[in-house]
């Protein structure tokens, strides 16, 4: 990840720590002083004893526990004014064009700028990396893959290719008239896309987005199913920036907060638009078809729903899905998963797209950009809230 701005976050490193007798009463003194700061550590929803779902997940709760499956990032963050990136995610680490995968694409509200549905819908497959910036960066990222597809070795000869960029919009936070995505910037990200832990929070795309009134971001889990239901792995990388009223493991935090979609509305001091968009990347190693991979898309839009997403007028709301398994002249490499045993990845997509969709919320930090600052979600005051709720047992 960059990110073009003088400001540096330090991080605390693990460390050993020696103690003499006579220095042990100084140690106490100085745990005690910093045991505040511990506590609001932003971590995934996970660390805090916040468990969705009945599913385990993968090693790295992470939309590359699916084998093959790379993430890569670009945080644009300069001056005041400029809060924005790119995040891309890649099937597999070969060329994507020659080595095609299934996918599928299903919308739940389309105001969006999403590139290159029509292709994938049509054909039922995917040859671009999966690409999410900002609204009015979707055109030059679109340009910027196409630039790295033609430049891939075995494709001197290409002449149509089928970028697939999707958006939301963080023009509060960020100066979005100034298109500030680069060719570089996504490039950087594709070349440096890796599999392992995800970076989640303020970062790439998710820079300058909003969530439920607080700061949104990137977000990513994953379920692995037993192996006597099949044994695949299903995971989910999300871009929030969208509203409602927010519900955690079926907790009312945003009421309980006091702030939620129509609250000004039924107080009657404001007309709330609600608006606001969320883009949904869905990886598995199952072997789906391109209509069982749109079935799986459908039961990512129930995990958005348990989040207390309204999925209003102005939202965009997509689901990109696609399966590692490749394609081939003859169909699907491995018999396709049958109908009959769909069922439990509907039950891990759904639960894997909750999780995200927090993991965006509880590892984001503040961001001051063009209109103000948006604030994350305060942590004591809602697992404060989860405990009473019982959604964290003590």
């Amino acid at each position: 990840m960059r990110v073009d701005s003088p400001l540096r976050v330090p991080k605390l490193g693990a460390m050993t720590i020696v103690v003499r007798p006579a220095a042990a009463a100084l140690l106490l003194l100085c745990l005690a002083a910093t045991a505040p700061l511990a506590a609001q550590e932003r971590q995934a929803v996970r660390d805090f004893g916040v468990v969705v779902g009945v599913l385990p997940t993968g090693p790295h709760n992470a939309i590359t526990d699916v084998a093959g499956v790379l993430v890569g990032q670009v945080t644009i963050a300069r001056g005041d004014s400029i809060n924005t990136g790119v995040t891309v995610i890649l099937p597999h680490g070969g060329n994507v064009f020659q080595e095609k995968v299934p996918a599928a694409i299903v919308v739940g509200n389309g105001f969006g700028k999403l590139v290159g549905m029509t292709q994938v819908q049509e054909l039922g497959e995917l040859e671009s990396p999966v690409v999410l910036t900002c609204t009015l960066c979707v055109p030059r990222a679109a340009d910027a893959v196409l630039t790295y597809l033609l430049g891939l070795p075995g494709n001197e000869r290409v002449h149509s290719a089928n970028p697939v960029v999707g958006e939301t919009n963080d023009g509060y936070l960020n100066d979005i008239r100034m298109r500030p995505i680069a060719e570089r910037d996504v490039l950087e990200a594709i070349g440096s896309a890796e599999s392992g832990p995800v970076e989640q929070g303020s970062v790439g795309a998710g820079r300058g987005t909003v969530a439920f009134g607080w700061k949104g971001g990137i977000g990513s889990a994953s379920r692995v199913l037993p192996e006597r239901l099949g044994g695949w792995t299903v995971g989910v990388l999300v871009q929030t920036n969208f509203g409602g009223v927010l519900q955690i493991a079926g907790a009312p935090v945003g009421q309980e907060l006091g702030r939620y979609y129509l609250k000004g509305a039924l107080e009657g001091t404001v007309l709330e638009r609600g608006d606001g968009s969320i883009m949904i990347v869905v990886a598995t190693d199952a072997a789906l078809t391109h209509r069982n991979l749109e079935r799986l898309s459908h039961r990512a839009l129930a995990g958005l729903a348990r989040t207390g997403s309204s999925m209003t007028n102005g939202s965009g709301d997509y689901v990109i899905a696609f399966s590692t398994v490749p394609v081939t002249e003859l169909g699907v490499s491995v018999p396709p998963v049958p109908n009959g045993r769909m069922s439990p990845l509907f039950q891990a997509v759904i639960e894997a797209t909750e999780e995200a969709i927090y993991n965006s919320m509880f590892l984001a930090s503040a961001v001051t950009g063009r209109r103000g600052t948006i604030e994350p979600l305060p942590l004591d005051a809602t697992l404060e809230i989860l405990r009473r709720y019982g959604v964290i047992r003590r």
